[in-house]
């Protein structure tokens, strides 16, 4: 089965049977996919907003979104049918602090979904560990396995 990796910032789109992968922490693993084409995209989001900054579009969640949508209608995936699920977002350096972007990116990602009219069919996000996350296109479902903890597929 083809399986690629999603580095930070970076959006991979395609279809049934390829596997997408990603290690999050404060990130987000954002999923979108057509349960009826079997085809989906996988974004590695960083930061919530690009507020004018350029960089890669899988970057920012307010920049992902459309990105994918994007992708997956080169690959003849219309946004109708779409559902999102996504990990992350975690605190990674402890309950407070000035580098708690794990729930700004939650949030981030949910309202650019929102924005997008894609509906968040499951999430599994925030606490204080890193996450890894495989995507199928096939069945669209988002395993996410966290040390400590049983694996959640989602």
């Amino acid at each position: 089965m083809p399986e690629t990796t999603v580095g930070m910032g970076q959006i991979v789109a395609g279809g049934s049977p390829r596997q997408m992968k990603a290690i999050v922490g404060s990130c987000i693993a954002l999923a979108l996919h057509h349960p009826l084409q079997k085809k989906g995209a996988l974004a590695h989001v960083v930061m919530p907003a690009s507020a004018g900054r350029t960089g890669a579009p899988g970057k920012f969640a307010d920049t992902a979104v459309p990105r994918m949508l994007e992708l997956l209608k080169e690959l003849g995936v219309a946004a109708c049918g779409l559902t999102a699920k996504f990990a992350g977002g975690a605190n990674m350096f402890g309950s407070s602090g000035p580098l708690q972007i794990g729930g700004a990116n939650i949030q981030a990602v949910a309202q650019a979904l929102e924005t997008a009219g894609i509906r968040i069919e499951a999430q599994d996000v925030g606490g204080t560990r890193g996450r890894r996350v495989t995507f199928d296109c096939a069945g669209g479902l988002l395993i996410v396995e966290c040390p400590g903890q049983p694996t959640r597929k989602l």
